[in-house]
């Protein structure tokens, strides 16, 4: 077992993993920026080091530093969490190379899976259902013009290295396919260092659904079920569930089967999760994230297995401690992203001093959270600041637990998505579960009336004695 890891994020994955090394008698070391200082990962960790700087590029993804601080603090692996260097094949392999454990799959997994245009070749290899669309980077725009009038317009531009719902955007006729391809390229480039892109057909109301696998150095393969991530704003998930209602147990077969296909495949070697666009009872492959999911909870609460756990026991090399057929779903639940956005402001971010935080509990709740009172949340980094996750017997009670929840969550000083979340739980599409990618598009009055806070009515009765 590893004696000390270096957790190379912030926020509630940093809370997640440390949580997760101290019940497995593992050391922690915890990186912060300077406006990270006195952040809840850091006070939970057993050392905490400064990467001195507030930039993402000086501190959390530089890489260089990163490594040089594991390497003096003695620590024998490096658990990435989610985002800034999480599917960095560059990360991964220096990390390898200074002879230090990636708690993660290879490099060269990361590599290919991270790259669309590579990704999808192999999945048509594989016999994996793809959406229409080009299997090479697109050079010219005469020949994105050919392709798309081939497949049919509207078409996606997507960036080959893109994710995480970035670097993708959709055309509708050969006008904008010209001026969007050079947009997304340049994103690209910006982004990812890398223009490469790539056309697919547009679904106009798919699902997005994803299978959570896991394999390790073995030879074993599992999935852990399937999510429902159709409910996104700027293609990025804001509600997640798990089971999805709307697929049958036979598509829910053929797609946990297609996902761990795909792991062994490639020789996939950490937990990981297929992504799958859904559309009138046909699923095709979108990504695979190489790294642990932001919505792992859910699937952790229906199953009981502690995939952070599981990933660090594959990094030493043990073998997974449950087969296929010991994997058990029970009940349902449902994960909410708590972001630090203005309502009244497009949802733009909203950075600042929490000045009072009052979290919620109960029976079936589960706050995986980076915030405490007295942080300042900073606009440097992604305004997520927690994650609510409420389980119940069946979705009528996770999701009726999950609005009594969002509605004793107070968080001041700053403005917050929690009325949009509890206008969502409320909505009748979204009890009967009529969703889609398009959801919140397609709910322009429901995001409009969900501006103002839940406040308590204080009532004063005079004694009438």
């Amino acid at each position: 077992m590893f004696k000390r890891v270096l957790v190379a994020n912030r926020g509630e994955i940093a809370v997640r993993v440390i949580r997760a090394l101290g019940e497995m008698g593992i050391e922690s070391v915890a990186i912060y920026s300077n406006v990270d200082k006195g952040a809840l990962h850091t006070r939970l960790a057993d050392y905490a080091i400064c990467l001195d700087g507030d930039r993402v590029q000086e501190t959390y993804s530089n890489i260089e530093k990163i490594v040089e601080m594991a390497k003096v603090s003695g620590c024998d692996a490096i658990h990435p969490g989610y985002g800034f260097l999480a599917e960095r094949p560059k990360f991964a392999e220096a990390v390898e190379k200074a002879g230090i454990t990636f708690i993660g799959p290879k490099s060269e997994i990361i590599s290919l899976m991270g790259d669309k245009i590579e990704a999808r070749k192999c999945m048509i290899s594989l016999g994996i259902p793809v959406i229409k669309g080009s299997n090479s980077a697109i050079e010219t725009f005469k020949e994105a013009s050919e392709i798309a009038e081939e497949i049919g317009y509207p078409v996606l531009v997507k960036a080959a290295a893109g994710g995480g719902g970035m670097g993708m955007k959709i055309a509708t006729n050969s006008e904008e396919l010209e001026f969007i391809l050079d947009t997304v390229r340049s994103t690209a480039l910006s982004l990812f260092a890398d223009g490469t892109v790539f056309l697919e057909k547009y679904l106009v109301r798919p699902r997005h659904i994803e299978v959570q696998i896991m394999g390790d150095k073995h030879g074993n393969y599992i999935h852990l079920g399937e999510r429902e991530c159709s409910i996104q704003r700027r293609n990025m998930k804001i509600v997640e569930e798990s089971p999805s209602i709307a697929i049958s147990s036979e598509i829910r077969e053929e797609m946990c089967k297609a996902a761990v296909t795909i792991a062994k495949s490639v020789g996939y070697t950490s937990v990981g999760t297929v992504e799958f666009i859904y559309e009138n009872g046909e699923f095709f492959f979108l990504e695979m994230n190489t790294r642990i999911q932001v919505e792992h909870t859910i699937t952790e609460m229906v199953t009981s297995v502690d995939i952070v756990k599981e990933q660090i026991s594959i990094a030493v090399g043990k073998a997974l401690s449950l087969k296929q057929e010991d994997v058990k779903f029970t009940g349902h639940s449902i994960e909410c992203r708590i972001y630090a956005e203005d309502p009244n402001n497009s949802f733009m971010p909203s950075p600042g001093e929490i000045t009072n935080c009052i979290m919620p509990g109960g029976p079936g709740i589960r706050i995986d959270s980076g915030i405490i009172a007295g942080y300042t949340v900073s606009a440097h980094y992604d305004p997520m600041l927690a994650k609510l996750i409420t389980y119940g017997r069946d979705r009528e009670e996770a999701v009726s637990r999950m609005y009594r929840a969002l509605r004793e969550y107070y968080i001041e000083g700053i403005k917050t998505n929690i009325p949009l979340l509890m206008a969502i739980m409320k909505d009748k599409d979204f009890k009967e579960c009529d969703i889609s990618t398009k959801y919140l598009e397609e709910k322009g009055a429901l995001i409009n009336n969900s501006h103002s806070e839940r406040k308590t009515v204080y009532i004063s009765i005079e004694n009438s004695n």
